[in-house]
């Protein structure tokens, strides 16, 4: 049996829009032993998705450790893969490549951008394309022809005792806590809130632990909303997505969550990210961009909802 190595170690958007690979190469390879390797925050959902025989987990060795390193290294050499798809095209990624080749005779074939590797992707705009479509590219590049958009269909779990009983929109006003300017002001979500409770639809807020400050502003503006902060699981909130009437947030990890699974998502961008790069994608995703979130005014964002 031929074995096979994926290479996407995080975030969490990322491992969304790579969803999309992920399925080619088990097409490409369905009888195939096929390992990925993710960073720890990762492990649970690469376990949930139908793609992969087995999980890794990157233990990501820094600097002089370097008993992690060899245990790094024996593990790469030990798998005796035939192929390996660095999806993750980074610096790290490439001193894996490094590590598996150098003086080894059962080097495997290897998709990437790593120096001598087999299969390179050599567009040399590759970094001014959208994440989606350079990987698709990408494995163009490794003989994989036709690669699906990104796909949650099997990310799912039950939600009776989360969701509505009426009509609702997600709110995803959080983000990285040390990107303050990918946020827009909690304020904001706050009036959002109260206005599209006017209108009979309910907010949910999600988030984790880290967005409790946000979700709180919002909540104390609207009586009405579901502070659902720390609550739910990836697999709830593509379930709770499926049956949104609609989607707003920052340009953060749930949000791609929410998009491939089908609500209608709007999200919202500042100079600190370009959605040209790597905006969210699924059936129906808006972006809107402005400089500095600040300068979107509430009515200007409820007007670009789509409610349905």
């Amino acid at each position: 049996m031929s074995r096979t190595l994926v290479i996407k170690l995080g975030a969490l958007g990322d491992f969304v829009q790579a969803t999309g690979p992920f399925a080619a190469i088990r097409a490409h390879h369905p009888d195939a032993h096929i390992v990925l390797l993710t960073g720890a925050a990762f492990v649970s959902l690469g376990k949930a998705c139908p793609w992969f025989d087995e999980i890794w987990e990157d233990e990501r060795p820094r600097g002089r450790q370097l008993g992690a390193w060899l245990r790094l290294c024996r593990r790469l050499r030990r798998g005796r893969f035939d192929r390996v798809y660095d999806l993750q095209t980074s610096d790290r990624s490439g001193i894996y490549h490094r590590l598996m080749t150098f003086g080894h005779p059962g080097r495997p074939e290897w998709s990437g951008v790593a120096f001598g590797c087999s299969h390179p992707h050599t567009n040399p705009v590759r970094d001014a394309m959208h994440t989606i479509d350079r990987q698709a590219e990408q494995l163009v590049a490794a003989g994989i022809d036709s690669v699906p958009p990104p796909d949650l269909h099997w990310l799912t779990a039950d939600i009776a005792a989360l969701q509505p009983a009426g009509d609702y929109v997600l709110f995803a006003a959080g983000g990285a806590a040390h990107r303050p300017d990918k946020r827009w002001p909690a304020e904001n979500y706050g009036a959002l809130a109260a206005r599209l409770a006017q209108r009979g639809l309910q907010p949910v807020l999600l988030g984790t632990e880290a967005d409790a400050a946000a979700n709180g502003v919002v909540a104390s503006a609207c009586e009405s909303a579901l502070d659902l902060t720390g609550r739910t699981s990836l697999a709830q909130i593509a379930a709770l997505a499926r049956g949104a009437r609609a989607a707003v947030g920052n340009d953060t990890g749930p949000m791609h969550v929410i998009a491939v699974a089908g609500a209608p998502s709007l999200v919202l961008f500042s100079e600190a990210s370009d959605p040209t790069l790597c905006a969210p994608r699924g059936p129906q995703v808006q972006t809107l961009r402005r400089g500095n979130l600040a300068g979107f005014s509430v009515a200007e964002v409820e007007a670009h909802l789509r409610l349905g």
